[in-house]
């Protein structure tokens, strides 16, 4: 298995976890009220294993599905960044979103590199 492909598994199991606990836990749903956005979290965790199952079968069949899905998660990360410090979060509760957010833009740009 190569980087890329590491990375791309890395990155789409997160996600899957993210979106499903969205769906599922307690923690998921309180932090989003924390957030001000507790009508959004099914949303959220719906966009997360869309972008996330959109990475892998993109990666394998259609590399665009691929670099969209990688672009997507990253503008959802961005949005999510820009929520924890609209709500003054620190920079460790602040940071895997904006992490995320960087690692998607490098998985799409990689992968635009590798097959464009």
């Amino acid at each position: 298995m190569n980087t890329l492909t590491f990375l791309i598994f890395f990155s789409s199991i997160s996600f899957i976890f993210f979106g499903i606990s969205c769906f599922v836990t307690e923690h998921m749903k309180s932090e989003f009220i924390r957030y001000g956005l507790k009508n959004y979290v099914k949303l959220v965790g719906g966009l997360q294993i869309i972008g996330a199952l959109g990475l892998l079968i993109g990666y394998y069949y259609k590399p665009v599905l691929a670099i969209c899905a990688a672009l997507g998660l990253a503008i959802l990360m961005i949005f999510g960044y820009g929520v924890r410090i609209k709500i003054k979060d620190n920079f460790i509760q602040s940071a895997p979103s904006f992490i995320y957010a960087i690692f998607n833009i490098y998985l799409a740009f990689a992968l635009y590199k590798l097959n464009y």
